[in-house]
């Protein structure tokens, strides 16, 4: 990225679509506090903070009037089968002030051949989240791996009512590709021009850098057009993607962090 007015800008157009994340074992009030801190800057603010469903009251009481959107996740990271359980932790989340509810998907039930089984546990929590609050379903990709089935995974989160689709947990061993996002903004866009319905796409999992970022904006500029990618339409799952970011609009060159 040569050009630094132009890398300044892109990485604030990525800022406000970022989901600012800690999804850490171990995480605290404290960690949570300072989450919600760097949620807004001088430089602009995130999309949204994503925590555990422990952490949504607090987020919520430390976003207050910011307009930082709470996000949490449910049946997270395993993607098991109590679909009772799940929509019970989804309704209390939103009892808690969710905005959004990450769903992991049943993803081994859909790879075994189950996929009116992932379909129907979608289609419940779905009905527990009142609008405006939306569903993101989790699809894991790294795990399907399959290009096949992460198409037809997408088209099954679609149908069951997901407001989004997003990659990964960032808790397996690959979580975003380029490969898997390319599938998912194809079935998207399939989705708009055949059902006129918008869903948008979430990334999450190793995007660290403005140039990650810059890849993934890039493909969804192609498929859906450079006007698609906006905050109601596209996020980044992201820790350390937030301070790279800053440090290009500051100047600097946006360094790879640590972090989900």
């Amino acid at each position: 990225m040569a050009d630094q007015s132009a890398s300044a800008a892109l990485a604030a157009r990525a800022l406000a679509l970022v989901d600012l994340t800690n999804l850490n074992d171990g995480c605290t009030d404290a960690d949570i506090d300072a989450l919600c801190a760097r949620a807004v800057t001088p430089q602009g603010q995130v999309a949204a903070v994503c925590v555990y469903p422990a952490f949504v009251a607090r987020s919520k009481a430390r976003l207050a009037g910011t307009g930082v959107k709470v996000a949490t996740v449910v049946n997270f990271p395993a993607g098991g089968d109590d679909t009772a359980a799940v929509v019970r932790e989804t309704q209390q989340a939103i009892a808690d002030g969710a905005d959004e509810i990450d769903l992991v998907m049943p993803y081994r039930a859909f790879v075994a051949g189950r996929r009116g089984f992932a379909e129907e546990q979608i289609i419940r929590v779905k009905a527990a989240i009142p609008a405006p609050a939306q569903l993101k379903v989790i699809l894991e990709t790294g795990e399907i791996g399959d290009p096949l089935l992460i198409h037809q995974a997408s088209q099954v989160a679609i149908a069951a009512g997901a407001d989004f689709i997003k990659t990964s947990t960032g808790k397996v061993k690959v979580n975003a590709t380029l490969e898997a996002a390319e599938i998912m903004l194809t079935v998207i866009e399939e989705t708009r021009r055949d059902h006129g319905r918008p869903v948008g796409f979430k990334p999450a999992g190793g995007i660290r850098t403005l140039d990650d970022a810059a890849a993934y904006l890039a493909l969804a500029d192609r498929i859906l057009g450079p006007d698609w990618a906006t905050a109601a339409t596209f996020r980044f799952g992201a820790s350390g993607l937030l301070d790279a970011l800053l440090d290009v609009i500051k100047g600097g060159t946006g360094s790879a962090r640590e972090g989900y």
